[in-house]
């Protein structure tokens, strides 16, 4: 495996797992110049094909015909490339990951990092001195309207921040290749495969360490009437998480899983002692309401932070997953820092455990208990 050295704003990618969010990352990468997609992939035939179809629409004729493997070493062994976006499913990550992390690489991994602490940790260690970057794939953070949110309460606009809500109240899981997302032995539980993106979120806006999680959480509407040879699906639809950090921010995750009507998809609030701030996504609406004495005019300042056209209809995190593209290519290049590392990436798997852990056992679960 030879990796050239970034040149002439080049950047040469791999696809490992050619399913939906790979088809986001092609229709991403397109927008991107000098991004180029060298090889595929994947063990599904069919996924192949729906890349091919893809490529083709968004790049042109002739980027259909790149190579196509079934696994990684295969690919190793005869691709030059620059970097690797891993998009498998989440239980594959680890041992995907593996080989990757003996070449000089720079990857984007998917999101969750892996579906166990264990994998993750390990994958952690593994990246220690590498040549290429390591970056985890929480496309929540570079939402315009988010990276605005994360900004104002980072300036102090709300003061010093006390409490953080944020609600995902959206349509059920979609249908995956072998419906491996149907079941918690292969995503990790909801907890993880879904909220790590708000985990991941909490964290970067709080800024501490996360000590106690209480999680209140069932399957209680969706996938019920499906079966998978013989068994029914047992991941959580519907949920309430409270993470407390260190240093006193109360954090609340609100997911709903059966709210396909809703106006915002995903709504963020932060409550400082000067002032709460709040965006909604699609919306992308973002209010200032300042604390004021009872009876005085309010204050309250409204901005709508918009997203380019072409980069909305390229996926489906409202802009994230290009704005993420950008920010990967610049650390790749040596000018910026790796926004996640593979750190942040297995913190989110921990608070995503111990979520898990507090639903089906009904208590709260300290971190430290997910230790060693």
């Amino acid at each position: 495996m030879i990796v050239t050295t970034i040149k002439c704003g080049i950047m040469r990618f791999i696809l490992v797992g050619t399913g939906l969010m790979a088809q986001e990352h092609i229709r991403n990468l397109a927008l991107v110049p000098g991004a180029r997609v060298v090889a595929l992939v994947d063990p599904e035939p069919c996924s192949i094909t729906w890349a091919r179809e893809s490529l083709r629409n968004s790049f042109g004729e002739k980027a259909a015909d790149i190579p196509a493997y079934a696994d990684v070493p295969s690919m190793l062994a005869t691709t030059e490339a620059d970097a690797v976006i891993v998009a498998s499913p989440n239980y594959t990550h680890h041992d995907v990951i593996l080989p990757l992390l003996e070449t000089d690489l720079h990857i984007l991994c998917e999101k969750p990092l892996c579906t166990t602490i264990p994998d993750a940790t390990d994958i952690v260690a593994r990246t220690k001195g590498r040549k290429g970057i390591f970056w985890v794939g929480m496309e929540y953070r570079f939402m315009p309207p988010v990276s605005r949110f994360i900004s104002d309460v980072h300036e102090g606009k709300t003061g010093i921040l006390r409490r953080l809500a944020l609600h995902e109240h959206r349509f059920p899981f979609l249908r995956k290749v072998g419906d491996w997302n149907r079941f918690n032995h292969n995503t990790g539980g909801t907890m993880v495969e879904k909220c790590c993106h708000f985990f991941d979120l909490m964290t970067c806006i709080v800024q501490a360490s996360p000590v106690r999680v209480f999680c209140s959480g069932a399957a209680d509407v969706n996938h019920l009437d499906e079966n998978y040879d013989g068994q029914v699906p047992d991941i959580i639809d519907n949920s309430y998480t409270i993470v407390d950090f260190d240093n006193g921010v109360r954090a609340m995750l609100d997911l709903c899983m059966f709210a396909e009507g809703a106006e915002e998809q995903e709504q963020l609030v932060a409550i400082g002692d000067r002032a709460k701030l709040e965006v909604g996504i699609p919306s992308g609406i973002k209010i200032l309401s300042p604390r004021v004495p009872v009876g005085e005019p309010k204050a309250v300042t409204r901005e709508v932070i918009e997203v380019r056209e072409d980069v909305l209809a390229a996926g489906h995190h409202h802009g994230a997953t290009y704005y993420q593209l950008l920010a990967f290519l610049e650390a790749a290049a040596g000018r910026a820092p790796v926004q996640v590392t593979a750190e942040d990436g297995l913190l989110a798997v921990k608070i995503g455990t111990a979520a898990e852990i507090s639903a089906r056992e009904k208590r709260v679960v300290r971190l430290s208990e997910l230790e060693g």
